[in-house]
């Protein structure tokens, strides 16, 4: 990791729990935040780098998604593997208070609480994936088991 970058509560999470792992910056000058974009100015696959949401179940219980870049939260599908009849997404504005982060820079490390955690099964796919670090402009690249064990996470087929 670069000595520049500034730790974020994932990036501490990350070398607390000793998850091997690389943190890169991408410039986000252009406005350009989005997954898509992150993979383009990361030079990797969309299919590798994925997207953090949050979605919430009747009865106030939360769950944390992470699919690929290209895809979507198949939603029925999401309600499925957290075992509810039905599944939103939270809206932006209770993000930051439920999570500790901006829209954009949504990590699944080291957010204030720990909420059950899917990863879309694409990732098993790859080596390494790459996700938020915390903040918008950064990413971490890390293997996908080493990161649901240190989630902890379960892989279940979530995205469409």
């Amino acid at each position: 990791m670069s000595k520049n970058i500034s730790k974020t509560n994932a990036l501490r999470l990350a070398e607390r729990a000793g998850l091997e792992f690389e943190a890169f910056e991408y410039d986000v000058a252009d406005g350009r935040i989005d997954a898509l974009a992150i993979a383009e100015k990361l030079g990797r696959l969309p299919e590798e780098v994925f997207k953090t949401l949050v979605t919430e179940a009747p009865g106030h219980e939360y769950f944390v998604f992470i699919v690929p870049a290209a895809g979507e939260l198949d939603l029925k599908k999401a309600a499925r593997a957290a075992g509810c009849k039905s599944i939103e997404l939270i809206p932006l504005k209770e993000l930051l208070p439920l999570t500790g982060y901006v829209h954009g820079g949504c990590s699944p490390l080291g957010m204030k609480k720990l909420f059950p955690t899917f990863i879309d099964e694409t990732a098993q796919l790859f080596d390494r994936i790459w996700f938020s670090g915390g903040k918008i402009g950064l990413n971490i690249a890390a293997s996908p088991e080493a990161l649901a064990e240190v989630i902890p996470a379960q892989f279940a087929d979530i995205a469409k």
